[in-house]
C-alpha cells in the first residue's frame, strides 16, 4: 500500500512538472511567433499577423462610420487590409503596413494631412527587446497630437481600453481629442469583447473621469 501511494505522488509530481513545462514551452511558442523582428530603418518592431481583423467586422464598423465629402482616409496598420479595402470608393484613402516597408511614423502627414484614423493598432510596438508592453496609449496619442485628424476610430481589446485611465484621457482632452462613442463586439477567434472606440474633437461629457486616487 506504501508502495502504491508513493508511486501514485510520484506520477502526480511528474504530471504537474510536465504541465508546467507545457505552458512555459507555450509561452516561449507565443512569444517567438507573435514577434516577428524587422530591422528596418534600425527599429524593432512587433508584427502580430494572427491579430488580423476579421473582414466583415471592418465592413460593419466602417457602415457605422460617418464621413465627409472631402475626408482623407489612413489606415496606419494594415495588416491584411481588412479596413482598407472596405473604405468607401469615393474618398481618399492611404495605408500603411510595416510588413510593406511602410512605417506609420515615415507617413507624410503635414503633406497629406489625413482626416480620419481608422484601425486595429497593434497591443505592442515591439521597439526593445523586452516584456510585451501595451502601446495603445502611445499609439493613440501620436494621432491626437496631429490637429488636422477630426477622427479617430480604433478596434480594442479589453486591456487596450482600460489603459485609458482618467490622468490619460485628460491628456487627450488637453489635445482637444475627445471619446465619443464605444460600440463592442464579440470576436470569436479572439475569444472575447472588443470595442470599438469613437474620439472626435467634439467635446462630449458623457464620458467623463474622476482624477481621484481611492
Amino acid at each position: 500500500m506504501i508502495i502504491k501511494i508513493v508511486h501514485v505522488r510520484e506520477i502526480i509530481f511528474i504530471l504537474k512538472s510536465f504541465y508546467k513545462f507545457l505552458n512555459f514551452y507555450k509561452h516561449v511558442l507565443f512569444l517567438f511567433y507573435s514577434n516577428i523582428i524587422d530591422m528596418n530603418n534600425n527599429h524593432l518592431f512587433a508584427l502580430y499577423a494572427f491579430h488580423q481583423s476579421p473582414e466583415e467586422l471592418c465592413k460593419d464598423i466602417i457602415s457605422n462610420i460617418s464621413f465627409e465629402n472631402d475626408d482623407i482616409l489612413l489606415e496606419p496598420f494594415s495588416g491584411e487590409d481588412g479596413f482598407y479595402k472596405n473604405f468607401p470608393d469615393e474618398l481618399v484613402k492611404y495605408r500603411c503596413e510595416i510588413k510593406d516597408g511602410l512605417d506609420f511614423r515615415d507617413f507624410d502627414y503635414e503633406g497629406i494631412k489625413p482626416s480620419v484614423i481608422i484601425s486595429n493598432p497593434p497591443f505592442d510596438l515591439g521597439e526593445s527587446l523586452r516584456i510585451r508592453k501595451n502601446d495603445f496609449y502611445n499609439i493613440l496619442m501620436f494621432f491626437a497630437e496631429k490637429q488636422y485628424i477630426r477622427k479617430i476610430v480604433f478596434l480594442a481589446s479589453s486591456a487596450c481600453y482600460n489603459s485609458i485611465t482618467p490622468k490619460r484621457m485628460m491628456a487627450l482632452n488637453e489635445q482637444n481629442l475627445f471619446l465619443n462613442k464605444v460600440t463592442s463586439c464579440f470576436i470569436k477567434k479572439w475569444r472575447g469583447v472588443y470595442y470599438v472606440m469613437e474620439f472626435t474633437r467634439k467635446p462630449n461629457t458623457s464620458f467623463d473621469y474622476l482624477l481621484g486616487v481611492y
